[in-house]
This record gives C-alpha cells, sequence and structure tokens, in this order.
C-alpha cells in the first residue's frame, strides 16, 4: 500500500535550516507529482511544495524563496529545504501525492521554529 514516511524536523531558531526528507512506496514513485503539506496548531493541512515528475516545482506564497523541494527517483524519496525559518513554520511537515492520497498521510516530521 502507498506510505510515506516523514524525518528530519527539529527544534530550530528563527533564520535556521531544515531539510526534510519524505521516504515514499507502495506505488511508481518516479510517474507522480508530489507534494510537501504541513499543518500548524489549530490550522488546516496545506500545501506548500510540489514537484513533478520532471522536476517542475511550485511554491505557495508562505515559501516562496526559502523553500526548495526536490526529489530523488532512485530513492523514491523527495526533500524540503527550509531555509531562514520563522516562527509562522512552526507545523507538522508531511508528504503525499500533489493529489494526495487520504489513506496514505503519515506521521509527519514536527518543526518548530522557537525564539
Amino acid at each position: 500500500q502507498v506510505r510515506f514516511v516523514e524525518s528530519g524536523g527539529g527544534l530550530v531558531q528563527p533564520g535556521g535550516s531544515l531539510r526534510l526528507s519524505c521516504a515514499a512506496s507502495g506505488f511508481t514513485f518516479s510517474i507522480y507529482t508530489m507534494g510537501w503539506y504541513r499543518q500548524a496548531p489549530g490550522k488546516q493541512r496545506e500545501l506548500v511544495a510540489t514537484i513533478t515528475s520532471g522536476g517542475s516545482t511550485n511554491y505557495a506564497d508562505s515559501g516562496e524563496g526559502r523553500f526548495t523541494i526536490s526529489r530523488d527517483n532512485a530513492k523514491n524519496t523527495v526533500y524540503l529545504q527550509i531555509n531562514s525559518l520563522k516562527i509562522e513554520d512552526t507545523a507538522v511537515y508531511f508528504c503525499n501525492l500533489a493529489r494526495p492520497r487520504v489513506e496514505a498521510w503519515g506521521q509527519g516530521t514536527q518543526v518548530t521554529v522557537f525564539s
């Protein structure tokens, strides 16, 4: 079955950086557009970045210029590099297909930005 395992979150100060990873399995990873999502406390989950099978990327306004999504099809892994972290980036970060499989949401990885 489709499965995602996210990792790489942590506690960082504003201005810091993190690289999140997501290992995918159970489908032909290389042909799908992948997405990173986040859910802040008390808010709905939102899509923050996508990457197509060909490597084209798109970002939500909140991440433009600070987020970089990439993928390694040989490893069935998608990454999210977050630079210049802000307190408002605090959230649980998830990956899924850009058209998400509802049954496949993983545990996510917690990113906490504190001053």
